[in-house]
């Protein structure tokens, strides 16, 4: 647990999805500040389970201050699997190497836009986000270059201009990223990836073939249930 002086002395906002990374940037933000957890539910498919996540891992890290949003506009312009039952999630060996679909358009912006707002409201120096780029789906708003930007924009159209969007696993991979969570007490078991599913994880998509082999590269158990595993995930 991080001492008082730093938790009284510094105020962090994480961006808290309910996923393995935003779940282990929960847990870097509650040890080094004073910290308060956003969720945007934007009408992805596993949205109700989530936000149980968010709640949970609140909870287990003891973050106090919550804000849940919810973001419409995502849902009405669609273009993802995501957010669009028309379009189906593929199984992780049919993403080619572009962008998949279960890309959302541009959604971290919207997700910084409400985490920026709150921290001037709070009077937090940070936001914690949880993206990566190496291991990843290949999604454009996960590139070093655009917190770089974002940072700009930040600076210039907040009152201070003193906010700071970190993101601590950017260049990591994921079997680390497992390592570090379980460093740092990152409580996975109540964390979800599954892009389809909301009972069982399914084990197929490309969220879910990611996770499984970071846990196998790191030598440890996903806690997680699953309907089937994709031969080599595990």
């Amino acid at each position: 647990m991080p001492s008082n002086s730093v938790r009284e002395g510094s105020r962090a906002v994480v961006l808290l999805s309910g996923g393995m990374d935003s779940c282990v940037c929960a847990a870097l933000a509650a040890r080094d500040h004073d910290a308060a957890a956003v969720h945007v539910s934007y009408g992805q498919r596993t949205e109700k389970r989530e936000r149980s996540s968010f709640e949970g891992i609140c909870d287990r890290l003891g973050i106090r201050d919550r804000l849940i949003v919810r973001n419409d506009a995502l849902r009405a312009i669609g273009g993802s699997a995501l957010t669009d039952a028309n379009i189906a999630v593929p199984e992780s060996q049919e993403v080619g190497t572009g962008v998949p679909v279960t890309y959302v358009p541009f959604r971290n912006a919207h997700f910084l836009a409400v985490a920026v707002s709150w921290a001037e409201v709070l009077g937090a120096e940070k936001i914690y986000i949880g993206a990566v780029e190496p291991d990843s789906s290949g999604y454009p708003d996960c590139r070093p270059a655009y917190y770089r930007a974002f940072n700009e924009v930040v600076k210039t159209g907040t009152k201070e201009g003193a906010i700071e969007i970190v993101t601590p696993l950017i260049a990591m991979r994921k079997a680390d990223i497992v390592r570090l969570g379980l460093e740092v007490g990152a409580p996975f078991d109540l964390t979800w990836s599954c892009y389809q599913r909301e009972d069982r994880a399914c084990g197929v998509c490309d969220s879910c073939v990611l996770r499984l082999r970071a846990f196998r590269e790191a030598g440890a158990d996903d806690p997680l249930p699953y309907a089937e595993v994709a031969a080599g995930s595990r």
